[in-house]
């Protein structure tokens, strides 16, 4: 790496929040508790929030002092010593933000997180509990009536379901954006590092710097994209007055992270899901998009891989692969007021020159470059009208749009009837899928961190050569994305995802030689440890948007689902249903609160009282004289220059304008993330090592039986999975008896059969109809009568434990080989006695073998003990001889040192 950066670790990582009858005190700590800061909070304004950033850096020995006083000084009586005048109100890990309703305002505290995921020594954490605390005194609180209601409408949105937060990684940009940032030059780390100690305001970012020539270490910070962030309306209004440590930047979505052994060797396997909180809802009161080109359901989902062996960013090996769903980017909806489960799909506005397309295919142009492939899923013949009406605007809006692009720069439409497939008995959905992946990723490539391995270029393969994307001196660069839609972007989308990455995933495991070839198959332990991923990714974006779980998952479409799934495709079809028609409407209204777009004002409509909420998302229609974009010359001009790279990751004047560059010592605690991660101060235990807990593909999908091959890239067959081993004869015959069964049962539905409920995306094909979970337990039918008979064969034969039988007799050439190794063993000990005479008195058949590497003692497969110096020796005897009292005479410059410490000390 050319310039020695790493990211800032948050110095606020521990928070605990003391009360006194006139303020609240905020102390904030590193997780080592070696340094402190402090907000005061005054609680003596009833609507206003006044809040004092400390400058001052404390030590641990400072805040007890400070915090000694302020009890002191706020008791009732002088000396007092009964009551304390200071009152330790509750323990967090951050603040969420400060919110006002119609009173004074609210702080919002995480007081529980849970490790989800680890990236470099970067931990990720969930939210899973907060506490809400409301600032102003009871003496100057000013009652309102309708207080209590926006609270509670504020809560509905539970902070504890799949919120995510990181003190030293930023969630919210792409791992390509984040170390593509920690590898600028070093001249332009020393510029960015003066000018922002000039421009910005003194103590902040001044405290701590080292100017101490080659010794520093550059950390740098930047500023969230705060299309994802949804704390970002909270936080505003103490965004410029406090130290940039406490704005702790929350992202909503999903996070799973997976080990992947390879023969030993560790690979994490992360799923990042980021929902947009620009026009956010729910499933059929957001549809299309606003008027500032933002859709509904808009999720950017990354898949990181990184070999967990080396975990720093300089010096590891990180790869990552970014697609988007998002609905259709035109002004449709769906009226649900008719209680229809196929709502009619609405063209709201006329759009002839495509504008509100244009602004989001701008905003995609800028995040990811291009090209901007659109995977579109929606049906193309109907019976009557529906879902077509989509396809046909959006394929006019993208040929008006490519009309005045750059022939190499233009938008791929990629049009795909999903459903049309799903229903034929002769195509294979995923293999249609499987090929439509590798057109795409062979157009965008995928991000890595490292160049091409010496394997790829002795053994090239004619997939690696025809790779797209950027290829640097450091590696590769994704320039462009996929970006998938149905009608709801759920069921049939997540399923496209999945088939994406699974291609993704083969090139990046090819890409860190961990395979030979970038190709891999299904059932094998890697793709399914990958398969339950997505399939947690799906469920959760699926209840965020839709209000139940994965209809259709990828073994719908593999068609090797159990006959069991069609009374649980009901269930999720009628529980989704309901959750549209009765809840929605009040989640709604609490995504709206939480988020900003309303604020409770006194005079005005209460947010219950509005018939539609409409002009909030739309803010346009409030103006007077909206200001309109060229119809031809559509996109940025900046961005438009350096395609095919995201503009956004391009190092210029703008973009460096949202850095934030200091120089520390290379041992300080807020660029140190080995001690961020290892924590040598404190006492760990195995049972909360995040490591050791998460899913494994040795411990949850790999066999049990003897013998097996280990590789994770090997296919088993169905009854081989970790999951489902037949260990014994009792589920042996549990896996008989559910195959008898499912054999005498009627096969699965057929998708016409089904195809009458309510879809995925608009309810004429089976995509609602998945099952809740694809990992069912068959179901246990025993008889009485035949206990005796399994317990008699509980001792397993011994081919089955061990692979071989010991009983029988050695062939002739097992024989010869042992035989071979026995005469090589006696020839050692010969070797051993006289090496010299061995060469010419070697016996026949003993094979000579000639080494073929030398290895030093100091390497991977011994180490050589280190060397003492006498002054340690002497040390450590004078140690020893003191714990058996035996105390050595003080030198003159031990008596010399004693005597300055007295003197500096005492006198």
């Amino acid at each position: 790496m050319p310039a020695a950066a790493a990211p800032i670790i948050s110095s606020v990582q521990k928070l605990v929040l003391y009360e006194t009858r006139a303020r609240y005190f905020l102390v904030g700590s590193n997780h080592a508790e070696t340094k402190y800061r402090v907000l005061k909070i005054d609680r003596t304004e009833p609507k206003d929030l006044v809040i004092i950033d400390d400058r001052h850096v404390y030590t641990q020995q400072e805040v007890r002092e400070l915090l000694g006083r302020l009890d002191l000084g706020n008791r009732t009586k002088m000396g007092q010593k009964g009551s304390s005048g200071l009152f330790r109100a509750v323990s967090a890990f951050g603040v969420v933000g400060f919110v006002r309703f119609l009173e004074g305002y609210y702080i919002v505290l995480i007081t529980k997180r849970r490790k989800m995921a680890d990236i470099g020594g970067h931990a990720i954490y969930k939210i899973e509990d907060t506490n809400m605390i409301y600032i102003p005194n009871d003496s100057v609180r000013i009652t309102h009536p309708d207080e209590a209601r926006y609270l509670r409408i504020f809560q509905n949105v539970d902070l504890s379901s799949n919120f995510y937060f990181s003190y030293s990684y930023d969630l919210s940009h792409s791992l390509q954006y984040n170390l593509t940032v920690l590898r600028m030059p070093l001249e332009m780390l020393k510029s960015e590092t003066t000018q922002t100690r000039q421009e910005s305001f003194d103590i902040f970012e001044d405290e701590g710097l080292i100017t101490q020539g080659g010794s520093g270490v550059f950390g740098i910070c930047s500023e969230p994209y705060m299309k994802y962030v949804w704390n970002g309306e909270l936080l505003d209004i103490i965004k410029n007055t406090v130290h940039r440590d406490w704005l702790l930047y929350i992202i909503h979505g999903f996070c799973g992270q997976s080990k992947l052994l390879i023969y030993g060797r560790p690979v994490y396997v992360t799923l990042i899901a980021r929902r947009s909180s620009k026009f956010a809802g729910t499933r059929f009161l957001k549809r299309g998009a606003n008027c500032e080109g933002d859709v509904a359901n808009e999720v950017e989902t990354e898949q990181i891989l990184c070999d967990a062996s080396v975990m720093s960013f300089t010096a590891g090996s990180y790869s990552s692969y970014v697609q988007v769903r998002g609905s259709v980017p035109l002004y449709w909806s769906q009226d649900i007021s008719t209680m229809m489960p196929k709502p009619p799909i609405t063209l709201d506005q006329a759009d002839p020159f495509a504008h509100v397309a244009a602004l989001h295919f701008d905003q995609m142009l800028q995040r990811f470059g291009s090209p901007i492939i659109i995977l579109n899923l929606v049906k193309e013949r109907e019976k009557r009208k529906h879902e077509r009406i989509l396809s046909e605007e959006l394929v006019a809006a993208v040929t008006y749009l490519n009309q005045f692009l750059p022939p190499e720069h233009t938008i791929i439409y990629i049009p795909w009837d999903m459903a049309k497939y799903t229903k034929s008995k002769l195509c294979n959905v995923l293999d249609r899928l499987n090929v439509i992946a590798e057109s795409v990723v062979k157009k965008t490539g995928f991000f890595v961190n490292r160049p091409d391995s010496y394997c790829s270029i002795l053994r090239p393969d004619e997939k690696w050569n025809e790779l797209g994307g950027c290829v640097i001196s450091t590696g590769r660069l994704q320039t462009g994305v996929l970006r998938t839609n149905c009608v709801d972007c759920l069921d049939r989308t997540n399923t496209a995802q999945f088939m994406v990455g699974k291609c993704a995933l083969a090139y990046q495991l090819y890409s860190l030689g961990l395979i030979d070839k970038p190709n891999l198959q299904f059932d094998t332990d890697a793709v399914r440890l990958f398969e339950e991923l997505y399939e947690d990714h799906g469920d959760t974006l699926s209840l965020q948007y839709g209000g139940s779980q994965l209809v259709h998952r990828v073994k719908t479409y593999r068609k090797i689902a159990p006959w069991t799934q069609h009374s649980k495709d009901i269930m999720q079809t009628l529980s989704r249903y309901y959750s549209n028609a009765f809840s929605d409407a009040d989640r709604q209204d609490s995504i709206n609160l939480f988020l900003g777009v309303f604020h409770p004002t006194e005079g005005k409509p209460h947010l219950w009282e509005l018939p539609t909420d409409f002009y909030l998302h739309h803010k346009n229609t409030m103006r007077l004289l909206p200001t309109r974009r060229s119809y031809t010359y559509w996109w940025t001009p900046e961005v438009i220059k350096h395609l095919p790279l995201p503009y956004d990751e391009v190092i210029c004047a703008a973009n460096l304008k949202k850095l934030i560059v200091k120089k520390f010592h290379k041992y300080e605690e807020e660029i140190d993330i080995h001690n961020e991660f290892f924590r040598p101060y404190e006492l760990s235990s195995f049972d909360d090592t995040f490591c050791l807990a998460m899913t494994s593909s040795a411990r949850d999908f790999m066999p049990k039986t003897f013998g097996i091959d280990p590789s994770p890239f090997t296919v088993r067959k169905p009854d081989e999975t970790g999951k489902s081993v037949l260990g014994n004869k009792s589920n042996r015959e549990e896996a008989v008896l559910q195959r008898k069964t499912a054999a005498s049962a009627p096969p699965p539905p057929s998708e016409e059969a089904v195809s009458s409920s309510s879809d995925d995306d608009s309810g004429t094909d089976r995509e609602e109809e998945g099952s809740v979970s694809q990992r069912s337990t068959p179901v246990k039918m025993t008889d009485t009568g035949d206990s005796a008979k399994v317990t008699e064969n509980v001792v397993q034969p011994m081919k089955e434990v061990y692979g071989i039988n010991l009983s029988d007799g050695l062939s002739e050439e097992n024989l010869s080989i042992y035989l071979r190794f026995v005469q090589l063993g006696q020839s050692q000990h010969k070797q051993d006695k006289s090496s010299q005479q061995f060469c010419s008195r070697c016996p026949d058949g003993v094979i000579k073998l000639t080494p073929i590497s030398a290895f030093s003692q100091d390497n991977i497969y011994e180490v050589q003990p280190p060397q003492v110096d006498r002054k340690s020796t002497e040390i450590f005897q004078a140690h020893i001889q003191a714990s058996q009292g035996i105390m050595q005479p003080l030198g003159k410059e031990d008596t010399s040192m004693y005597r300055e410490y007295i003197r500096n000390r005492y006198l």
